[in-house]
C-alpha cells in the first residue's frame, strides 16, 4: 500500500504536465506492442512459407509454387509471386531480380511503419518533463518570493524537488521508448535481410533447375555449320 500511495504522490506532485507525459506513454506502448506482434507474425509466415515452397522450387514445380505463394498473405509470398510471374514473361534473370525488387520495396514501409514514431514520443515525453520542471521552478521562485525570507529555503526545496518529479517521469517513460523502438528497427533489419537472402536463393535455385536446358541450346547456337561439300565432277546433281 505504501508503493501505491508513494507512486500516486509522485504523480500528483508533477503538475499537469504529468498528465501529457501519461497520454505519450500510452500511444507509444500501443504501437510498440502492435509492431512487435506483426512483426512476429511476419517472421512466422515467412519461415512457414518458405519452408513449404522451397521443394516445389527445387523440384521445378514453378506453377505449384506461384499458386501457394499468391494465397499466402506473407512478405516472402508476395516477393515470390511477383518472380514467379515475371519468369512467365521473362526468363532472364535480371527481370526476374528487378520484379523481386520492386516488390520488396512495398513491402519494407509496411515492416517499418509506425517503428520511428516511437523515437518521437521518448523526445516528446522528455521535453514536457523539462518544460514541466521549468514551469514549475519559476512557480516556485514566483511564491517564495514574497515569503517569509527565515521559511524561503524550505519552501524553495519543497518546491525544487516536486517540480523534478515531471523530469524523472518524463525519462522514465522515454528510456524503455527509445530501447522498444531499437528492438523493433533490430527485428524489422532482420525480416528484410531474411528476404533479401531468400530472393536470392531462389534465383539461383531457379538458374540451376533452368541451367542445362540453357546451356544446351546456348551449344546448339554456337555450333558451327557444316560447309556443303563440293560435288565430284560427273556426279549427278
Amino acid at each position: 500500500m505504501s508503493i501505491y500511495s508513494g507512486i500516486v504522490g509522485f504523480f500528483q506532485n508533477g503538475g499537469v504536465f504529468m498528465f501529457p507525459i501519461v497520454l505519450v506513454l500510452a500511444l507509444g506502448a500501443a504501437i510498440a506492442i502492435e509492431r512487435w506482434m506483426f512483426l512476429t507474425k511476419v517472421a512466422f509466415d515467412n519461415r512457414q512459407l518458405w519452408k513449404k515452397v522451397t521443394p516445389m522450387i527445387r523440384a521445378g514445380r514453378f506453377e505449384e509454387a506461384a499458386e501457394v505463394s499468391t494465397k499466402s498473405q506473407s512478405a516472402i509470398g508476395a516477393i515470390l509471386s511477383y518472380g514467379l510471374a515475371r519468369m512467365r514473361m521473362a526468363g532472364r534473370r535480371d527481370d526476374i531480380e528487378k520484379a523481386m525488387e520492386e516488390s520488396l520495396m512495398e513491402v519494407v514501409p509496411r515492416l517499418e511503419k509506425r517503428t520511428h514514431y516511437l523515437a518521437t514520443f521518448a523526445n516528446i515525453a522528455t521535453l514536457l518533463g523539462l518544460l514541466g520542471t521549468i514551469i514549475g521552478l519559476i512557480q516556485a521562485f514566483t511564491a517564495v518570493a514574497g515569503a517569509n525570507p527565515a521559511d524561503k529555503a524550505d519552501l524553495l526545496s519543497a518546491s525544487i524537488s516536486v517540480a523534478m518529479n515531471t523530469t524523472a517521469f518524463g525519462l522514465m517513460v522515454a528510456i524503455p521508448l527509445l530501447l522498444v523502438h531499437t528492438l523493433l528497427q533490430t527485428k524489422t533489419t532482420e525480416i528484410v535481410d531474411s528476404l533479401e537472402m531468400v530472393a536470392v536463393k531462389f534465383l539461383n535455385t531457379v538458374d540451376e533447375r533452368r541451367g542445362p536446358a540453357v546451356m544446351d541450346a546456348t551449344v546448339q547456337m554456337r555450333k558451327p555449320q557444316q560447309p556443303p561439300r563440293p560435288t565430284p565432277a560427273g556426279a549427278p546433281a
